[in-house]
């Protein structure tokens, strides 16, 4: 693996970590609220947030 793939999961980790200490009711809340939504718009919402992400990473590098 690259260095920068180790750190970009590092901070996924970091960000992700940080909000369950912080607002940890608030994380469940939302865990909870997410079993109501339908797969395909999870599905929708996951594709653009990674849409995003590389438009971002792409965009970043050139």
């Amino acid at each position: 693996m690259s260095d920068e793939l180790i750190t970009a999961i590092a901070l996924i980790l970091v960000i992700e970590g940080g909000l369950y200490a912080l607002f940890p009711e608030g994380m469940r809340r939302m865990a909870l609220q997410i079993e109501k939504v339908s797969p395909s718009s999870l599905r929708s919402a996951g594709l653009l947030a990674a849409t995003i992400g590389v438009g971002i990473v792409w965009l970043l590098r050139r």
